[in-house]
């Protein structure tokens, strides 16, 4: 302990990476703009944590203040109106805004975006693009197969494990967009919850609006899955998967029975199982914040203002060059016909007149 105490030092990115890179059981599994390529990023990974960029550590945001970490995914600031603050924060150091101001672009242009995008939108064009995959696919129900074992794609990354079921992972993944104002709302255990009408269950509900003035449109990662569920209870089932002890058969990882798996693991949570399950599809929001390319690096505006743009999804917008109206493209064609037309018969007229005052 007296050598532990002695090597207190500052935080850096490896020893905050340690849990956050590899949370959800491996690296990069979860948030897929955090895995360990960030301990020492080259430039284009990520513009701030670079040893060639900014060198910043995790803590040069997430400033602590009383045991209290700012910027933490469950209540988000994504409309700071604060702006530029630091040294001396007011309580808010994790935006983008805090360090770069309102205006952030030496372009007006690009700054009558801000109203309506959020910094990432653009900044993090990609994620898990550092060499390290993300997992965006986990379907629990075709576990327990073990004579299939576990098997791997052509990238050496899982497809299937008897374990955990069928993965699917990706790289350099363009996030998806949604109007976001920083409110999540989380599904609890031993909440009773139903599938929506296209039978998915949302496991974090995220809120925002085109009429929302705290809403920008935000990037995100979204893992679909399949996870047990008691159609009578209605709630998503805890699993019990590690055995207490080697006598223990009850964990699924040792006796691969899902009932009993589902038994015991709601009854050490404290919760009510009807001997009942089936499995359901989920899907979680991951917000991307991280991976900050350098800015030459980040979206150019034929990303969303072209046919097929990346905004395609978003509701209550229009984006020039991305959306059509028919009328509306027959309104202007018509007035640029008629400012053609009105430039002709000005020139024809200046002829005239020319011609006229010769004579």
């Amino acid at each position: 302990m007296s050598e532990v105490a002695q090597n207190v030092g500052a935080t850096g990115r490896a020893n905050c990476g340690a849990c956050h890179f590899k949370g959800g059981g491996g690296d990069g599994v979860k948030h897929g703009d955090l895995d360990t390529s960030l301990i020492k990023p080259p430039k284009e990974l990520d513009v701030h944590m670079s040893p060639e960029g900014e060198n910043m550590v995790c803590a040069d945001c997430h400033k602590t203040e009383a045991h209290q970490i700012p910027g933490s995914r469950y209540h988000m600031t994504v409309n700071d109106t604060h702006g530029k603050d630091l040294p001396e924060s007011d309580g808010m150091p994790a935006t983008c805004a805090s360090c770069h101001g309102l205006k952030p672009h030496k372009k007006q242009k690009l700054n009558d975006h801000v109203d309506t995008l959020a910094c990432q939108t653009c900044h993090v064009p990609e994620f898990a693009r550092g060499g390290k995959p993300t997992l965006m696919y986990w379907d629990w129900s075709t576990a327990g197969d073990k004579a299939r074992g576990v098997e791997k794609d052509e990238n050496g990354w899982t497809t299937y494990n008897f374990k955990k079921g069928t993965e699917k992972w990706e790289a350099n993944i363009i996030p998806e967009y949604r109007w976001f104002n920083g409110d999540t709302d989380y599904i609890f255990a031993g909440e009773q919850v139903e599938p929506n009408e296209k039978g998915v269950i949302i496991i974090n509900k995220i809120s925002g609006a085109p009429d929302d003035p705290n809403a920008r449109i935000y990037p995100f990662k979204i893992v679909k899955g399949k996870q047990g569920y008691d159609p009578e209870t209605k709630q998503l089932l805890v699993p019990h998967l590690f055995p207490f002890n080697k006598e223990d058969k009850t964990a699924y990882w040792k006796g691969f029975n899902w009932d009993e798996a589902f038994k015991v693991g709601m009854e050490t949570a404290g919760l009510p199982y009807s001997g009942k399950y089936e499995w359901v599809d989920t899907e979680m929001y991951w917000p991307q914040t991280h991976m900050v390319a350098p800015g030459e690096q980040s979206l150019h505006c034929d990303a969303c203002h072209s046919p097929g743009g990346r905004l395609t999804q978003v509701a209550g917008i229009y984006v020039p060059g991305q959306d059509r109206f028919p009328w509306l493209d027959f309104l202007g064609w018509g007035l640029a016909l008629l400012a053609l037309i009105g430039v002709a018969i000005h020139a024809i007229l200046r002829i005239l007149s020319r011609k006229k005052n010769a004579h």
